[in-house]
This record gives C-alpha cells, structure tokens and sequence, in this order.
C-alpha cells in the first residue's frame, strides 16, 4: 500500500538531528578559540548575547566544552590551593619549631603574589586555569627561597652570632644561590613568553606569572625579608646594610 495513499507526504526544512541533554532538547553552537584564552572570548560572547540577543520563552543559553571544565578546574583549584598553602605553613612550623619564622617564610607568598597578578595586568592576560597552575609553582619557588634565607640566619644565629651581623652575613652568602635559582627558571621559561604556535594561549599566562612572581619575590626576598626578620627580633636591620662586602 503505498504511502501516499494513508497520508499527505511533503519535503520540509528541519533539523539534521535532535540533541537532548538532561530530558531537554538541545542546540550546540560551537566554536574554535587560537591565539586566546578561552575565559576572555566567553566572557565578551556572553556580554554580546545579553546585549543583543533577546531569547524566546522556554529558551536559555549554557556555556560548555573546555569552557565548563576550566570553571570546574577553577572550583578545584579554589579549594585546593588554600589547601596547599596550609600545609606548607605547617610543614614549615614543624621544620622551625617555632611560629616566627615560619610566618617569616610564608611572607614570600603575597610578594609572590603580587609580581604575578601584576604581570598578568601588563600582558593583558586573566587568570584561568594555566596561570593558577603557575601560581602554584610560584609559591613552591618563593617560600624555596625564603626557607633557604631564613634558615641560613638562624644558623649564624645558633652559632652566637649578634642579629644584624647574622642577617647581613646570612644574606650575603645566599644571595648568589637565590638570584641563580631566580635566574635559570625566568630564562627557562622565556620562550613560553614569547611563543606563538599551537599550546601558546595555555604556555604563556603560566610563564607570565611565574617570571613576574619570581622577580618581586626574589628582590623582596633579599630586602624585605631580612628587615623583617630583625624586626621580629627587636632590632632594626637597614636595608642599605644587607649588600655587605664579599
């Protein structure tokens, strides 16, 4: 029986196929992002849809693909970054014994910090998944550096040594082995800097924040820190006299 006979057959423009997704039917619009990171351009697309596009009743928009496991990256990383920085300070508490230095030490962080969040201002980068992860790195080079400072000034300091003598003499002989590990890391992670290819917009935002955060912490390392470890000591320490002759 043929079909033309039972019913009114036409030809119609409809969709390939019907997506559903949580009992929903659904429509994927995708997109390749090179050169970028993927947070900035579906920040501007979602600023452009609310501004010029008026949806249907029934109808909302959700932002998925390697957007929506970056977000989940970023929820990971908020929890485990506080994480992180907590058992460091209390590795440092059990390796000192004491609460000063370990606090001392953990000083490095916000220079860290600070040198990071400012490199990625300058290059216009934002903070997304890659540059978490330098973050992270960061931290372990910075509080590195701190660890090896500090602990050189309480060793002159168990051998008797007066506080502004022991800072000076501490920092002296570690400012060739902190500046040397500063150094070969920036230099290692120039060419991500500057790298174009393919993977760049994931190599850059980390090298950028590890190079800015290994320049403040490093120079604040070297004059801040011993300054303040004299004055945790109830003695002043300036700063013009930590370049002490060799």
């Amino acid at each position: 029986l043929p079909l033309g006979e039972l019913a009114a057959v036409e030809v119609q423009e409809g969709p390939v196929q019907v997506s559903r997704e949580d009992g929903e039917r659904r429509m994927g619009i995708e997109l390749n992002v090179a050169g970028r990171d993927i947070g900035s351009v579906v920040r501007e697309a979602q600023a452009a849809v609310r501004e010029r596009v008026a949806l249907p009743p029934g109808y909302y928009l959700t932002w998925g693909g390697q957007f929506e496991n970056q977000q989940a990256a970023m929820r990971r990383l908020a929890v485990i970054a506080p994480a992180v920085a907590a058992l460091i300070f209390l590795l440092l508490l059990a390796t000192f014994g004491s609460l000063r230095p370990a606090l001392l030490v953990i000083f490095n962080l916000p220079f860290a910090l600070a040198g990071g969040v400012f490199a990625l201002w300058v290059s216009g980068l934002y903070l997304s998944v890659p540059a978490s992860v330098g973050f992270i790195v960061l931290f372990g080079v910075a509080v590195l550096n701190g660890l090896v400072l500090i602990s050189s000034i309480m060793q002159l300091r168990a051998e008797g040594r007066p506080t502004r003598e022991a800072v000076v003499v501490g920092c002296d002989s570690r400012l060739r082995p902190v500046l040397m590990t500063a150094a070969i890391a920036i230099f290692s992670l120039l060419p991500m800097v500057v790298a174009t290819g393919p993977g760049a917009e994931v190599q850059r935002p980390l090298a950028v924040v590890v190079i800015g955060g290994l320049i403040t912490s490093t120079l604040l390392t070297l004059l801040v820190l011993p300054a303040l470890y004299g004055w945790f000591e109830g003695e002043r320490v300036p700063a013009v006299e930590l370049g002490m002759e060799r």
